[in-house]
């Protein structure tokens, strides 16, 4: 069964009067190569728990069951339920929980589904929840490694360093976690539908420990918030409004790190944020 063949796709489809759901963004691979490298990228043995989300038609999910010891998919549309049974029939160490991954326990669901497998994440995100997505995912803790296939830009944004155009807080966010890396894009032809954009997948890898210290993490990733909510201004002007600190206190601090005064938060590493983060928390208690 060749799951990315769209006469295949379209014979399973109809048959089961599936129709694709714009508001889902659902896009189906139509390129054999796509699954099949995500799959290898994700370093995968017997000894690998794989959470998918947003299995589509299988094409992913069967790659992955080739070379992980189990695969849990979470799908949201259940009216690919009948599509799934038949694409997986022949796949028994894949298992599909019908909801939406935003609602679920995931500690619970890895320790019941999963359990005693190394558990990672592999999957063909749709484009209108990548970060609501990613930022759970993350935040749990539970994965050694997240390999995703997401809107090229996003990725961009997601891997960028300080002084580039893509730096931005999500990018902060996901690195003081995770070791990012781009590994190829995919073109608009390799979907159907086709959206309207190129992506890319990427990999991010768990890290043993933050980039840096820092004494409150919360605070270092407010801070980070609030300047780049408003990046045009300085960032004691946009940390000033953002944590509601005098401005003579930022510039004191700024000072006091030999950092200079008009500087915007898009060029400061996370390092420096941490240090400025623990400055304002020594002066405000």
């Amino acid at each position: 069964m060749n799951l990315t063949d769209i006469n295949q796709i379209n014979e399973i489809l109809h048959r089961h009067g599936f129709r694709f759901s714009k508001s889902l963004g659902q896009n189906f691979l139509t390129a054999a190569w796509v699954p099949e490298r995500i799959a290898e990228e994700s370093a995968l043995d017997e000894q690998t728990g794989v959470l998918e989300i947003g299995p589509g038609i299988g094409c992913l999910t069967r790659e992955l069951s080739l070379r992980a010891g189990k695969v849990l998919s979470v799908e949201l549309d259940s009216a690919l339920r009948p599509v799934l049974a038949e694409t997986l029939a022949d796949c028994p160490n894949t298992e599909v929980v019908f909801g939406d991954v935003l609602k679920q326990d995931l500690p619970k669901l890895l320790a019941e589904k999963l359990p005693g497998l190394r558990p990672v994440v592999c999957a063909n995100l749709p484009y209108n929840v990548t970060t609501p997505v990613l930022t759970q995912l993350i935040e749990q803790q539970c994965f050694e490694s997240i390999t995703v296939m997401i809107q090229r830009e996003v990725a961009r944004r997601i891997c960028a360093g300080p002084g580039t155009a893509d730096y931005g807080a999500f990018g902060v966010f996901v690195q003081w976690y995770c070791e990012t890396e781009l590994l190829f894009d995919v073109s608009p032809g390799c979907f159907v539908p086709q959206p309207k954009v190129t992506s890319s997948v990427i990999r991010l890898k768990k890290r043993q420990t933050p980039p840096c210290e820092v004494k409150d993490e919360a605070l270092m990733m407010k801070l980070v918030r609030a300047a780049f909510n408003q990046r045009r201004k300085t960032l004691i002007n946009a940390a000033s409004s953002g944590l509601g600190i005098g401005k003579d206190v930022l510039a004191q601090i700024l000072q006091e790190l030999g950092i200079d005064e008009r500087v915007r938060g898009e060029v400061l590493d996370i390092s420096t944020f941490a240090k400025i983060s623990d400055k304002i928390l020594e002066i405000n208690g």
